[in-house]
């Protein structure tokens, strides 16, 4: 336990270090921002609608990362690291705020754009700050920092100011620019300086935010059908949304996850940090995107089911809906297997075609009744997931050295 002099300061974590209950309090506003996204581009389920949200939920993102990477060397409950995580919660919630009016500003009052942007940089301004702060000897960290500074806050966040004065394509392309930029700018700063001291820390606060983006998707199937008077119909909807997500869970906590721990723990040095920046701050947001865009899918999916007096039970999902229910589950299974084969190097036919077809599954889906779709997507996950289970189950087997 901590002493009253630890709490005064930043205490350093060491390889034991577990995910404490100060981060699972501060990923509480993060649930919000994701549901957030979500509601983004169901009001306005278009292409470009689509992209901006996902633009968004890139820059929340960054926003996690930063502090998830920082809680793995400095322990998040003691010392005035806690206070800094308080004041980012309040930033991010200001964000959450501003998400559904950030490509289309009601009249009156804070512009959302610009509220948003602005906060946006506070929070990275705030890690670079506590990171140069937790360690003041480390020479190496600190020019990682001031590169990470010139190449991946300063243009991006300039970009982001400017998108602010534009709307429509427009600014979302200039937001896009931004954190194509940002994230480029992460690679190009290279790994030296930055750490993982706790292997097991780092996964299990990665697992936590999947967690957190399927508990999303769930409550869409909750949100789907406020308001409408239950039937089995949406009993039927919502057991196979369930599903749905139980199988994203099962392929990532049984199947992906394991493997890439493992492989965090084996590795050191740069090699542990370069690992853990491409399979789990590169690779994990579309593992997120993709439940965030499937939740989409669902909910609609559900609405039309419950809302009986505007939609029948053999009407199918339109325009990109459509895609969007079997799409985002597809782009979670591609990024599961793209996982795979950085932690683990193998590569996972059954996880491609089946990411694959299921970004395909658009054309099909926009042809039967909505319900339907959902209860065939359950069974493919399902079916994929066990399939999945035991070609990697053979093809450990067969790499176990023989007695």
């Amino acid at each position: 336990m901590a002493t009253g002099r630890e709490r005064s300061r930043m205490i350093a974590t060491g390889d034991d270090h577990r995910v404490t209950p100060a981060e699972l309090f501060f990923d509480l506003v993060f649930v919000y921002a994701i549901t957030q996204v979500t509601a983004l581009m169901a009001a306005d389920p278009t292409a470009l609608r689509m992209l901006g949200g996902i633009v968004v939920l890139a820059l929340l993102w960054w926003c996690w990362c930063c502090f998830a990477w920082l809680g793995n060397v400095v322990r998040a409950d003691t010392g005035p690291m806690f206070a800094v995580l308080v004041a980012v919660m309040a930033v991010v919630l200001i964000v959450s705020l501003t998400v559904p009016e950030v490509y289309d500003d009601a009249p009156g009052g804070l512009s959302a754009p610009l509220v948003f942007v602005l906060c946006y940089g506070a929070v990275r301004l705030l890690h670079l700050v506590s990171y140069w702060i937790s360690s003041p000897g480390d020479e190496a960290l600190h020019a990682t920092l001031r590169r990470t500074a010139l190449l991946s806050v300063v243009p991006p966040f300039t970009l982001l100011l400017i998108g602010c004065t534009l709307s429509g394509l427009a600014q979302v392309l200039v937001w896009l620019g931004a954190v194509v930029i940002d994230y480029f700018g992460i690679y190009l700063t290279g790994s030296s300086g930055w750490r993982v001291a706790s292997p097991g820390h780092f996964a299990e606060r990665h697992g936590l935010i999947v967690i957190i983006a399927l508990g999303e998707s769930i409550v869409a199937i909750g949100v789907g059908v406020s308001g409408f008077a239950i039937s089995t119909p949406i009993l039927a909807g919502a057991a196979a949304g369930l599903l749905v997500v139980a199988g994203l869970w099962r392929l990532y906590f049984r199947h992906i996850g394991e493997h890439a721990e493992h492989r965090l723990t084996e590795l050191t040095g740069d090699d542990r940090t370069r690992l853990a920046r491409d399979t789990y701050t590169f690779l994990h947001l579309p593992l997120v995107a993709g439940i965030v865009v499937t939740a989409l899918g669902m909910k609609k999916v559900l609405h039309q089911v419950a809302d009986t007096e505007h939609y029948d039970l053999d009407e199918p999902l339109h325009g990109l809906v459509a895609w969007a229910l079997a799409g985002g589950v597809g782009v979670f299974i591609l990024a599961a297997a793209a996982i795979l084969l950085r932690t683990a190097g193998r590569r996972s036919p059954a996880l491609v075609l089946g990411g694959l077809g299921c970004l395909c599954a658009g054309a099909v889906v926009a042809l039967i009744p909505a319900l339907l779709a959902l209860a065939l997507l359950a069974a493919a996950v399902t079916g994929l997931v066990l399939l999945h289970g035991r070609t990697a189950g053979a093809a450990v087997e067969e790499e176990s050295p023989k007695d």
